[in-house]
């Protein structure tokens, strides 16, 4: 009788960095088969794929930071046809009983993953939805830019010599920033107050920058946000910018997201067990993605304000002695499990 030995099934482990990657491969029993580096390179990410495949039929792979650094290796794995975990950093109780170092972090990615410790699977970041994540970080920095500018511009001319203060007193946002990029400082005058215009004058001109790159950020987002989740857009309390931050959460394959719980919980919104004994109580989640989180709270904030349905059960909630955030807390629940099935179905 002919004996045939049974391929050996592979799982990986990468700890990620900005220029060099260090992979390790465990077999079915967490025994280390081998450990190398390699630049992050797309020859490097070919040579992670077929350095694994070496040791037979690659069963997984377990990736450290797939949203920063191990973000290009994570797509160039999963169009490789293997299938990726996302692998938290050791605990520190870990690092201090373990050490630390790269091949030490790249074994313990393998075997959180051969274990079944990391189930998560990293968003594929290759559609529409990370164009959106892409132009919202743009449209993000320059709104936050522009308000920090205007309260400059706004202290500049306030603190200014009583001449210059009076040209600005009582004018809106729009009139200021208008007659401050406007402003012609004369070199013959004295220093302090041809600085002072000049700076005026700069500070309006990047405001108005600033408020034109966001229009044009904006007019960008819209028709990606449409085509991907029309639906979402329906829902009550729901914007541009609330669609996109729920949009980044799910990501391009929202099909990781198993349910509706485990959508509230990546946003911070489902209650963890902390019960002991005969004690039976929850403690507020304060982890999960906090754009997502923040999402949630201004939709239940809109809906506060101008939902009668809403407003009635915040009346009977606050009748029995809820505050106003505990409220807001189980709304953002419920608002999750609404928004949900919108996310499963976008058009991605």
């Amino acid at each position: 009788m002919t004996i045939v030995e049974r391929a050996r099934a592979v799982v990986g482990g990468v700890d990620t960095h900005a220029d060099v990657h260090v992979a390790a491969a465990v077999d079915e029993l967490g025994g280390v088969l081998g450990i190398e580096a390699f630049d992050t390179t797309e020859a490097g990410y070919r040579a992670v794929a077929c350095w694994l495949r070496s040791f037979g039929p690659v069963r997984l792979v377990g990736v450290e930071g797939t949203g920063s650094y191990g973000a290009g290796l994570a797509r160039h794995l999963s169009r490789a046809g293997i299938d990726l975990v996302e692998v938290d950093r050791p605990n520190r109780q870990t690092r201090h009983r373990e050490g630390k170092s790269d091949p030490i972090d790249a074994v313990a990615a393998a075997r959180a993953a051969l274990s079944g410790l990391a189930l998560g699977r990293p968003k594929s970041r290759d559609g529409d939805v990370e164009a959106i994540r892409v132009l919202t970080v743009v449209r993000r920095s320059a709104t936050s830019e522009r308000i920090v500018t205007l309260n400059q511009l706004r202290h500049l001319c306030f603190t200014a010599d009583p001449h210059i203060r009076r040209r600005f007193e009582g004018l809106s946002v729009a009139l200021l920033t208008k007659t401050a990029a406007a402003l012609k400082p004369r070199p013959g005058d004295d220093a302090v107050r041809y600085s002072t215009l000049f700076a005026i004058r700069a500070l309006a001109r990047r405001v108005v920058y600033l408020r034109d790159e966001t229009a044009e950020l904006t007019t960008m987002l819209k028709p990606l946000i449409d085509g991907c989740a029309p639906s979402l857009m329906t829902v009550y309390g729901i914007g541009y910018d609330v669609a996109a931050k729920l949009l980044i959460a799910a990501g391009d394959n929202p099909d990781r997201l198993t349910s509706e719980r485990a959508f509230a919980h990546m946003c911070g919104v489902a209650p963890l067990p902390a019960s002991s004994g005969k004690t039976q109580r929850h403690r507020l989640n304060r982890g999960g993605n906090r754009q997502a989180n923040n999402a949630l709270y201004r939709i239940v904030i809109t809906r506060m304000s101008s939902d009668e349905r809403t407003r009635d059960y915040v009346a009977r909630r606050r009748a029995e002695g809820k505050s106003i955030g505990e409220i807001a807390r189980i709304l953002k629940r419920y608002v999750a499990r609404e928004v949900f099935p919108h996310l499963r179905t976008a058009i991605i």
